[in-house]
Formats: C-alpha cells, sequence, structure tokens
C-alpha cells in the first residue's frame, strides 16, 4: 500500500505545474532593479527599448517579431534577450491591441494566440489585434532547458519515501542536482525569469506596440502577472481582465493547500456528473467513487498497470495527474471516464498513460519540451520557501486534510525549491495597484487549480477590483461560451465595465 508521504518528482514536477498551468485550451479532449520612470516611453538608460523598432513579419495567417529587452533591469546596458511576439489582427486592422497571457508560469502565448480563432470570440478578433508572447525563460524566448529526454524520464519516474530520513535526503539531493544542470544551462538567465522582469518586459512590449496604455487578458499565472505590471505602471494599466486569478499574498504552502482543496471540490463536480450520466466507470454515491479512485490509486501504487510499453506502466502518480490534467476543462471529462474505466474493467493503463504524457508535454516520440524547466525556474524566484523539514512536513499533512486524494500528491511541491541554486527574489504579500483604472478579476466556482476564493481575494485587494463570478466547471471561465464572454469583450473594446460583485 501506497504510504502518504512516498512521492516522486513526476508528482512535484508534472501535477504541481499542471496546478498553475495555462487556460483551459490546453486541455485534452480527444486521444491522439527600479521600474522606469512613470512618464513617457521610458526613461534613462532604459530608452533605447522603449524606442526600439520592430519588424512585424508574415508567419502564416499570423504575423511575427521581436522584442529586446535587458536580462537584468539593474544593469540595462549588459547582456539582452529577444522576447518572441505574434499577433492576429483583423482583416481592416484595428486600433486597439489585447496582450495574451495563458499561464502557467511558462505558458506559451505564442501558442495561444495560434489558436485565437477557436478561442476568442469573433467580436474580439473583429475589434482589436490579438498579441502574444513567450515570456522570458519560456518557448522561443530562451526557453529554460534542464534535462534530456532520457534523465526526465528517470527523473519523472523515481518515487521516494518521504517518512524515511534516506528517502528524504535522496529526494532533496534529486531536487539539487535538478536546479545545478538549470544553472549550467541557463547561467545567464536563470536568476531573471521572476515575475517582476517578466512585468517590466510588458511596459517594453506596450511601448513598441505604439500604445500608451497597455490592454491585457491575462489567465492563471497570467493573472499575478497583470497584477505585478499594475502595481508597477499604474498610470499605463488600459484595459485589464485577470481571469482565475492567484491571490499574490498567499505563500507556496498556501497555495498548494488551497489546490489540494480545489481539486478535491472539482473531482467531486466530476463524478456527480458521471454518476449522473450514462458511460461512467463507478458505481454507487460521490462518496463511493471518491473512495474507489483512493484505492485504485493504491493499487497501481503496488502493481502498475499495463499500457502496452513494458518499460512505461502506468502508475499512481500516472493517474493523479490524468485526473489533474482533465479536471482543466468539462470537455476532458468522458475521456477521464474512458481511461479510468479502462483500468477497472481489464486493467488497461494505456489512456492513463497518454493523459499523464499529455500533461508532462511529452509527445509520441518521447520528446519533452525545451522549456522544461520554465515553471519550477519562475516559481522558485516568486515564492521564497523553507528547507525546514518539519515546516514542510506540517503543510503537507494540512494538504492531505484539505483532500484525502490530491494532498498527498500536492503537498510537497514546496520541496522542488528548496534547493533552488538562486535564491527567491519575490516576495508574497497583496497587490493593491493603487490609481489604476478598473481591473476585472474573474473566479469560476468550481474551478481546480486556481479557488473561486483567489479571485475573491484579488479583486479585494486591488484598489480598483471589479469582481465577477461564474457558477461552473474548469479551469478560467472566459472562452467558453458562459455569460462571462460578452461582458469580457465588451469591457475589452468598449471599456465597459461590468457590475462589480455579478455572478452567472
Amino acid at each position: 500500500m501506497r504510504s502518504q508521504t512516498t512521492v516522486g518528482t513526476a508528482v512535484l514536477a508534472a501535477v504541481s505545474a499542471l496546478t498553475l498551468a495555462a487556460c483551459s485550451t490546453t486541455a485534452p479532449m480527444v486521444q491522439g532593479g527600479d521600474a522606469p520612470a512613470a512618464g513617457g516611453q521610458g526613461a534613462g538608460e532604459l530608452s533605447e527599448y522603449y524606442e526600439q523598432a520592430v519588424d512585424w513579419r508574415d508567419c502564416g495567417s499570423l504575423e511575427c517579431a521581436s522584442v529586446t529587452v535587458p536580462i537584468d533591469y539593474a544593469t540595462p546596458d549588459g547582456d539582452t534577450l529577444d522576447l518572441a511576439l505574434n499577433r492576429l489582427v483583423p482583416a481592416g486592422g484595428a486600433d486597439r491591441s489585447v496582450l495574451v497571457n495563458p499561464g502557467g508560469p511558462g505558458g506559451s502565448g505564442l501558442e495561444l494566440v495560434e489558436s485565437a480563432r477557436g478561442y476568442f470570440g469573433t467580436d474580439l478578433l473583429g475589434g482589436a489585434a490579438i498579441v502574444g508572447f513567450d515570456p522570458r525563460g519560456v518557448g522561443e524566448s530562451s526557453g529554460i532547458h534542464c534535462y534530456s529526454d532520457a534523465r526526465l524520464d528517470e527523473w519523472y519516474t523515481t518515487e521516494y519515501d518521504l517518512e524515511t530520513d534516506d528517502g528524504w535526503d535522496a529526494m532533496v539531493a534529486a531536487q539539487e542536482d535538478y536546479g545545478q544542470a538549470c544553472l549550467e544551462n541557463n547561467p545567464e538567465l536563470l536568476g531573471h525569469v521572476d515575475t517582476v522582469s517578466a512585468a517590466r518586459d510588458l511596459d517594453i512590449i506596450r511601448a513598441v506596440l505604439g500604445h500608451e496604455s497597455l490592454d491585457y487578458l491575462g489567465f492563471s499565472y497570467g493573472t499575478f502577472l497583470g497584477a505585478t505590471y499594475a502595481e508597477l505602471f499604474p498610470d499605463r494599466v488600459g484595459r485589464f481582465v485577470l481571469d482565475g486569478a492567484i491571490d499574490p499574498a498567499l505563500t507556496y504552502a498556501e497555495m498548494t493547500i488551497g489546490q489540494a482543496a480545489g481539486f478535491e471540490t472539482a473531482y467531486r463536480a466530476y463524478l456527480a456528473d458521471c454518476l449522473e450520466g450514462g458511460q461512467c466507470p463507478f458505481n454507487g454515491d460521490v462518496d463511493r467513487a471518491y473512495q474507489r479512485t483512493i484505492d485504485l490509486l493504491e493499487e497501481l501504487a503496488d502493481s502498475p498497470a499495463d499500457t502496452g510499453d513494458p518499460k512505461r506502466p502506468a502508475t499512481d502518480a500516472d493517474l493523479i495527474s490524468a485526473i489533474v490534467v482533465a479536471l482543466y476543462s468539462t470537455q476532458s471529462w468522458p475521456l477521464l471516464s474512458q481511461a479510468i474505466g479502462g483500468l477497472l474493467d481489464s486493467g488497461d493503463g494505456a489512456t492513463i498513460k497518454w493523459l499523464s504524457d499529455f500533461s508532462l508535454e511529452r509527445d509520441e516520440d518521447g520528446h519533452y519540451p525545451e522549456d522544461q524547466g520554465a515553471f519550477t525556474a519562475i516559481n522558485c524566484l516568486d515564492f521564497p520557501v523553507t528547507s525546514d523539514r518539519e515546516e514542510i512536513e506540517t503543510a503537507a499533512e494540512a494538504a492531505v486534510d484539505a483532500s484525502a486524494l490530491f494532498g498527498p500528491y500536492l503537498g510537497y511541491g514546496e520541496l522542488s525549491c528548496t534547493t533552488w541554486p538562486i535564491e527567491a527574489t519575490g516576495t508574497r504579500a497583496p497587490i493593491a495597484a493603487a490609481g489604476t483604472p478598473p481591473i476585472v478579476v474573474i473566479g469560476t466556482t468550481r474551478d481546480p487549480a486556481t479557488p473561486y476564493a483567489w479571485a475573491e481575494a484579488l479583486a479585494e485587494e486591488l484598489e480598483s477590483g471589479i469582481f465577477l463570478g461564474y457558477d461552473g466547471d474548469g479551469h478560467t471561465a472566459y472562452g467558453n461560451g458562459s455569460c462571462i464572454d460578452p461582458l469580457v469583450e465588451d469591457f475589452l473594446l468598449h471599456g465597459t465595465v461590468p457590475a462589480d460583485g455579478t455572478v452567472c
């Protein structure tokens, strides 16, 4: 039987990454230094960046470009970094641009804009240029690469019994080795992929787009990036929408506990929907199906399921990853039922393994993204963490209290940053962003990754926060055809501020 303290790096890296991952467009459906001065475009030593000319070129149906920013804003005359941008411009052109970020940290804005026609509403697509970018350390903007594919396969399948001193020490040593590999492969950039630096990049992007203020639509982690920008540059905030909001005052441990509870709520909602349908792999009521899931995890821990590849069976970590990624969108719920049904009916773990690979972005040829280190690199700069074992164990116990199913897998996430080779530069505190125009903050009642209460908290912290609530399932609200869509688009296109406290 699996101990509640037996965890693997797949759980810390894959499941933890998913909990702050991009908006629901990524969910699977079918198998297969100081800020620049407030006035003007930029100031002092940063003027060359603010005043740079950008060469937009055709790239398929989009336009693409790059923008140069300093790696370290404290030394703007030092090494530089090119950020990759793209945009979808309406056929008749547009005076407005909306910069988008899909979350993560580590989500690619380029990929979001590539799928813009299937995600953003026709009114928004016809009234504004949708601009995407890969943040520093992500994707085509010098993505953080740490391990080879083969090393990652080993890394994600190793488990440690954290009840023992030897298991604890081995896990800490493994995290330290990973961090050192990230540093060796990205020596100049690794210490400068924090959210404050990324927010300063946004202001340079704003300037080179030719706008006095920035219009922005951010999802999940993108809400933290947007709120950080608003704090740094309140007089340059245009129309801001923060969907699936993160409370910037929460510590790593507090976020982990909140997410364990969020996934608990979301999974129970899935089970209720499943049991009401005709193709559910479970019987009985929600509590019975929930307990059967816990039993199944323990069975997989003792005896992983066959996937057709004897070297890659489906483990309990694969099942929890599969559940987590499927909860991001209700469109994925039937696939999750199919995957669990295969396990229960015939011991077939192939679909579970496919979903788990999807969560890690591992393709069928065994390749992982080149920027697979971005999530940890950004988080470990943004979150000061403790290295005290007793404190980490106390937080892990609280996560288990929040969810008997998800808590054992999420509770030790803080370990991923305890040995990071670069000290955190971020602080955790409320963001007021005093002096900005209205900022719309959205929460979804059964959002698994960014609980509703976080959006309520951010809207309250922001001096000009306007709260919208969506009574629904899945991660983030906009783009799902709900009542939220017209409110967001009317605000972004026409500046119509929705009524604070609207829930629909």
